[in-house]
């Protein structure tokens, strides 16, 4: 099971997201509504990235963050992605022991991703599910 609270977390919290998540039906309720801009700016200065590394991050243009109001909803597939992101920061820093550590991770080659980086294949949801799935084996003892 994901660790809610510290998505939660991620995204500035209950009041930021307009409700708790408890489960991953939270999560699709949340990326089908959408999520405040406010999410995505919380989830960056959590992670301490930039707002053009976050857009990079959502394959959106820079100014199309930008314009939007803090309160202002991304559209589901953004939402998705940033609730992605939040999944795989919040179960690695749960791993990991800190976020730090686990940037230090996700920015360097792995072996089992046949020499990519965690960080670039982040931006798809698929290269998100293989991180995911690198992070259960690790917590599981596997040499991965």
């Amino acid at each position: 099971m994901i660790a809610t609270i510290a998505i939660e977390e991620f995204l500035g919290g209950a009041a930021v997201t307009g409700q708790k998540i408890e489960s991953e039906m939270d999560l699709y309720e949340l990326s089908a509504a959408g999520l405040p801009k406010r999410a995505l700016t919380s989830l960056a200065a959590k992670l301490g990235l930039p707002l053009r590394a976050m857009a990079q991050l959502l394959r959106l243009g820079e100014r199309t963050i930008q314009r939007k109001k803090e309160q202002d909803l991304l559209d589901t597939d953004a939402s998705e992605q940033v609730l992605q992101i939040a999944v795989v920061y919040a179960t690695g820093a749960a791993l990991f022991g800190s976020v730090e550590t686990f940037q230090r991770w996700m920015a360097a080659e792995n072996i089992a991703l046949g020499g990519k980086k965690p960080l670039d294949l982040l931006p798809s949801r698929y290269g998100a599910r293989l991180i995911l799935d690198i992070l259960g084996r690790i917590d599981s003892g596997v040499y991965s």
